[in-house]
C-alpha cells in the first residue's frame, strides 16, 4: 500500500459495518458493489466485516479480498455469537463520522447507501425500509406480525426495524449498552437517547447464494422477549423537569 492509500483510509468519513455467517459466496460481489457504488460519493470509507464464527471460509475469503481492497478489515470471533455482538464489536471499531450497517448477504443492496447519507445530514438515525421485500411468504407475514407488535409495545412508528440497512451519527452509540437481540430496537434506543430518527424506501433483492438464518422461532418467539425488555426500559426511563438551580 502506497502512503496516498495509507492517508485516505486513517480517516474514513463513513465506516461500513457488516456482520457476516456462512456468506463465503456472497462476499467477492459484496466488495464489488461497494467500491463501486461508494466511489462515485467520493468520499472516504471503510469496511468493517465482522465474521461470526462462519465455518464455511467466508473469513478466508476475506483475508484474500483485504490483500486487494486496503479499506476491507476483518474482525473475527472464535464462535457464533450473534448479529447484535457483531454490530456491538463493528462500532467499537469503526472510525467513521457516519456508520453505516448493511447484511452481507446482498438482499440489501450498496446502491441505496447514498440515500442514507443523504438523509443522515437532516437526522441522527435514517433507518431503510424494504417497502417491496422479496422474501418466501412466511418470512413477509412473520416479519409484518413482528414490526406490528413491536410498534405497539414500544409506540415506534418505524416500519421496518429489521431491515439492516440503516446509517447512524457516531454519537448515538456514546451512551448504549448492548444486549444479545437488541440490534432489531436500535430505533427505539436511539430515541430514548434523544436522537432524531426517520426512515427512506430501499431496494430489497432475492438471496443468490447461501440461506437465510433467521425462522420462526428465532424471528417472533426470541425477539418477544426482547420487546418485552425494552418496553420495561422505556416505561422506567427517568423523565424530570428543573425550573430552577443553582
Amino acid at each position: 500500500m502506497n502512503t496516498s492509500d495509507q492517508t485516505k483510509i486513517k480517516r474514513p468519513e463513513v465506516s461500513i459495518v457488516i456482520p457476516v455467517f456462512n456468506e463465503r459466496e456472497n462476499l467477492v460481489l459484496l466488495d464489488e458493489q461497494i467500491t463501486k457504488h461508494m466511489k462515485r460519493l467520493n468520499k472516504d470509507y471503510e469496511v468493517i466485516l465482522v465474521d461470526d464464527g462462519s465455518n464455511d471460509g467466508s473469513a478466508e475469503v476475506i483475508r484474500i479480498l483485504k490483500n486487494c481492497n486496503p479499506r476491507l478489515r476483518l474482525i473475527q470471533f472464535g464462535h457464533n455469537h450473534g448479529q447484535t455482538a457483531a454490530f456491538s464489536a463493528g462500532f467499537d471499531k469503526a472510525r467513521g463520522d457516519t456508520i453505516i450497517t448493511m447484511d452481507a448477504d446482498l438482499q440489501n443492496s450498496p446502491a441505496d447507501i447514498p440515500l442514507l447519507l443523504e438523509a443522515i445530514k437532516e437526522y441522527d438515525v435514517v433507518c431503510g425500509w424494504r417497502y417491496k421485500r422479496n422474501d418466501p411468504w412466511i418470512k413477509k407475514i412473520s416479519s409484518k406480525i413482528a414490526n406490528t407488535v413491536r410498534n405497539s409495545l414500544t409506540e415506534e412508528t418505524i416500519k421496518d426495524t429489521g431491515c439492516s440497512l440503516k446509517a447512524f451519527r457516531r454519537e448515538c452509540f456514546k451512551n448504549i449498552k448492548f444486549y444479545n437481540g437488541m440490534h432489531r430496537f436500535f430505533p427505539t434506543l436511539m430515541k430514548m437517547e434523544g436522537f432524531s430518527v426517520t426512515q427512506v424506501k430501499v431496494g430489497h433483492y432475492p438471496r443468490i447464494h447461501g440461506h437465510s438464518k433467521y425462522n420462526i422461532r428465532n424471528r417472533l418467539f426470541a425477539s418477544f422477549k426482547d420487546l418485552l425488555a425494552i418496553r420495561w426500559m422505556k416505561q422506567r426511563q427517568l423523565k424530570y423537569d428543573i425550573v430552577e438551580e443553582d
